[in-house]
């Protein structure tokens, strides 16, 4: 066999494959551009032979880290390294990259080699997702959560008062600023107040403000939280919590849409919608003789219950991305995901603390994490001790709630993929051997 001949067969191999791939010289000059690479680059390799990287490439790293020459500098690989490349007509095309050295016979470097795939329809694909199972900072495609996605557009049109219970971290909250910025108020300010939290003569002056003079230290007046929302929508968390006397008061902003200030002798009238939220059950408050029932009635006009994260196993693996793309940027890191034990252990975890304890899991990993994948060391101790599965090697249990999660997930990125095992094991953060198990596993074949 002719040297020649076995570089006519890599030329012929590497321009049947659909990732783009480069080669340079020691300089960093463009050796080879297969023809992947013309597709994503825009450029022929005509163009491209014996001009730099950069001038081809065009990637917002090149300038604070190009990838080759760090691998170049280092010899070690690169994988997956997210970066935006410019394309020669000017389009902005989202890509990953990896790297690696290029050696001769002897063992010698003489350049480097990159691979780059177009993630454009990727991006395209997670950006519908994102809408789908979106509702402002709302994420889920649980039935129950989709069937309060129905009606809150129909909510948020009216004025009525809202009762939003669930248990502590269930995104009370989220669902109260979501049907604020749904309304006609949503220009208007969005006031909140924990009710629980402060003793009740404090809670009277939050809520109602007070006159010069009123107290000992009054010496202006001060609007309170009613005020302030005054044309948009107060959240009146834990309202359960409110205290017999200031319930009365709360009664009669609602049945005559005013208020006294501490202190004033002319009520305040106010234009302002109320949404009240409790971790209690309030109509078993009621036959307690801990809850007015005519307050209850007044508030309970619309009423959402929340289900408890142990109930929505389907939304862990979107909750899971929610997260890791929202401190990614708020951190300024890149992290990719998890790796296979670290997200088996969090999808058998059964969440007491709702979706604000999965939140302060992944900042928790995100602190310790030092590489672009969390592992189980990056998770609190208290998760891994607490964990039904100890051993995370053990299969999942037996028709459990997050193995359908689990398998939904793993199906689907296999028909996003088209069948492409590679690409779904690589966004699923395994390897293909754990992947296959999973497919025979769940009979995904």
């Amino acid at each position: 066999m002719k040297r020649s001949e076995p570089d006519k067969f890599f030329r012929v191999i590497l321009n049947s494959i659909a990732d783009g791939v480069f080669t340079t010289d020691g300089d960093g000059r463009i050796t080879f551009l297969n023809k992947a690479a013309e597709e994503i680059t825009g450029f022929s390799s005509k163009e491209a032979l014996g001009r730099y990287c950069f001038d081809i490439f065009r990637a917002d790293i090149c300038q604070t880290r190009c990838a080759l020459k760090e691998t170049l500098r280092t010899k070690k690989e690169i994988i997956n390294l997210p970066a935006t490349i410019l394309k020669k007509g000017g389009q902005k095309i989202p890509i990953s990259i990896s790297t690696a050295v290029l050696k001769n016979e002897r063992g010698q470097i003489i350049g480097g080699v990159e691979t780059f795939r177009d993630l454009s329809a990727i991006e395209v694909l997670k950006k519908e997702l994102s809408q789908r199972y979106t509702l402002n900072d709302i994420v889920s495609k649980n039935h129950l959560i989709h069937d309060i996605f129905n009606i809150l557009p129909n909510i948020a049109e009216s004025d009525s008062t809202v009762l939003i219970q669930g248990a502590s971290g269930t995104g009370k909250e989220l669902f109260a600023k979501a049907i604020h910025n749904l309304s006609r108020r949503k220009e208007k300010p969005f006031i909140k107040v924990n009710c629980g939290a402060l003793p009740d003569t404090l809670l009277e002056s939050e809520l109602f403000g007070y006159v010069k003079g009123a107290f000992t230290d009054a010496k202006k007046d001060k609007p309170g939280r009613f005020a302030l929302a005054d044309g948009g929508t107060i959240f009146l968390d834990e309202v359960g919590d409110m205290s017999p006397s200031l319930q009365v008061k709360l009664l009669r902003v609602l049945q005559e849409k005013e208020y006294e200030p501490l202190g004033s002798t002319s009520p305040r009238k106010t234009d302002v919608r109320i949404i009240a939220a409790s971790n209690r059950d309030l109509s078993k408050l009621v036959s307690e003789g801990k809850f007015r029932d005519d307050l209850y009635y007044r508030l309970n006009v619309v009423k959402i219950e929340l289900p408890l994260l142990s109930q929505r196993a389907e939304d862990l693996p979107l909750l899971i991305d929610h997260f890791i793309q929202k401190f990614n940027a708020k951190m300024g890191r890149q992290i990719t995901g998890l790796s296979e034990q670290a997200l088996r252990l969090l999808l058998n975890y059964d969440y007491p603390g709702n979706v604000r304890e999965l939140e302060n899991i992944i900042e928790h990993a995100f602190v310790l994490c030092k590489k672009d994948v969390i592992d189980v060391d990056c998770l609190p101790k208290e998760l891994t001790r607490s964990s039904v599965e100890t051993d995370t090697s053990l299969p999942l249990k037996e028709e459990s709630p997050f193995e359908k999660a689990e398998a939904e997930v793993i199906e689907k990125t296999l028909k996003k993929h088209r069948g492409n095992r590679k690409k779904t094991a690589q966004e699923l953060g395994i390897d293909r051997t754990t992947l296959w198990r999973k497919i025979k596993k769940y009979g995904l074949v």
